[in-house]
């Protein structure tokens, strides 16, 4: 599975920006998808993930209630919603890969895209 996550960019706090995660390959549809974030000196931090049919999601408790993770089986993309961004969301993106279920710890997950950067200026 190769895995491309576009979608960053500059953005105002209070803003939004929708990520997008493509992927190739006919295991997508029994894939557990992931977002993680990582910010300049910290370490890499799980963001939301859901399950290969959408059935469960999941979410970090600082993005619960701004951020919604989606797919779409039929086009490979799984999305990241992104509402009322603030500049601590000021991150490089990154999605992830995983049989079936998703997870909240980044060394369970098998494939991982390129990383797309996400600014909030206050």
């Amino acid at each position: 599975v190769q895995l491309q996550a576009f979608g960053g960019g500059l953005v105002q706090a209070g803003g939004f920006l929708r990520l997008s995660c493509a992927a190739s390959g006919s295991s997508f549809s029994t894939a557990g998808m992931g977002w993680f974030r990582q910010a300049p000196g910290k370490e890499r931090e799980f963001v939301a993930g859901i399950s290969y049919n959408g059935g469960s999601t999941y979410y970090a408790d600082s993005v619960k209630g701004r951020f919604t993770i989606s797919r779409e089986n039929s086009k490979n993309t799984v999305y990241l919603q992104m509402t009322s961004l603030k500049p601590e969301d000021t991150a490089v993106y990154y999605c992830a890969a995983r049989p079936w279920r998703a997870t909240i710890g980044e060394n369970e997950y098998d494939y991982w895209g390129q990383g797309t950067q996400v600014t909030v200026s206050s």
